[in-house]
């Protein structure tokens, strides 16, 4: 993976160093979205389509031109977004414990992964075979956006690479739905996106210790690229 770099003339300068606190936002949104989408699938069974079509076609793009273009448009990750706004700015569910359980597990793993080059390429010589698959689907519909196949193959790198560096993250949920083939692998898919989410808020000069001294200013970063993207 590599943070967004632009294919013009001159060179972009170096995202890692003087990223903004918008894209790191972006990045974050990325992160809590996909730890979200795993909460629903596990413990309802589904997840809105888009927000995890997004999520799972960020981990194809591997040399995008931006972060927003990253995750198909700020669109991508509105839901993330909204989360980002409002749990940082103090609003809290039941729920939310489980999902900021998510970030840190994800997170912790991240970095696992940041320390293995042998498995970054394999994870990306993986989705590369995985993107040629779902660029020559045809089964998608509204519902499924993203081709079953697709997602299971996704998954099933996701359990060869990923999931071999330990810990494992415990998912907790219905377990009917956790023992559905195609919910399983979407649950994977949404880990494996929130890994690369993950990693691309490191490079974009992303640490822990902001999400307790920065939450005001990450809250306020997200309402306002949601505003931006309504107008």
């Amino acid at each position: 993976y590599s943070a967004p770099t632009r294919r013009t003339q001159p060179p972009a300068p170096d995202l890692t160093v003087n990223s903004s606190l918008h894209d790191r936002t972006l990045a974050l949104a990325g992160l809590f979205q996909a730890a979200r989408l795993t909460q629903q699938l596990a413990r309802e069974g589904r997840a809105e389509p888009q927000a995890l079509a997004a999520s799972v076609e960020s981990l194809f793009m591997i040399d995008a031109a931006t972060t927003e273009e990253v995750f198909g448009g700020v669109g991508g990750v509105a839901p993330g977004l909204k989360f980002l706004r409002d749990k940082l700015s103090g609003a809290t569910e039941p729920g939310d414990m489980e999902v900021a359980r998510y970030v840190v597990s994800l997170l912790h793993l991240e970095r696992q992964f940041e320390k293995r080059p042998e498995v970054q390429d394999a994870v990306q010589r993986g989705l590369a075979a995985a993107e040629a698959r779902a660029r020559s689907s045809t089964d998608t519909t509204p519902d499924e956006p993203v081709a079953p196949e697709v997602i299971e193959k996704i998954a099933e790198l996701y359990t060869q690479t990923v999931s071999t560096l330990g810990p494992r993250i415990l998912v907790n949920g219905e377990q009917g739905y956790l023992a559905n083939t195609l919910i399983a692998a979407k649950v994977r898919c949404a880990l494996f996106a929130g890994i690369r989410a993950g990693f691309l808020w490191r490079q974009l000069g992303g640490r822990r210790w902001q999400l307790l001294f920065q939450r005001r200013a990450i809250a306020n970063a997200a309402g306002e690229i949601l505003r931006g993207k309504s107008e």
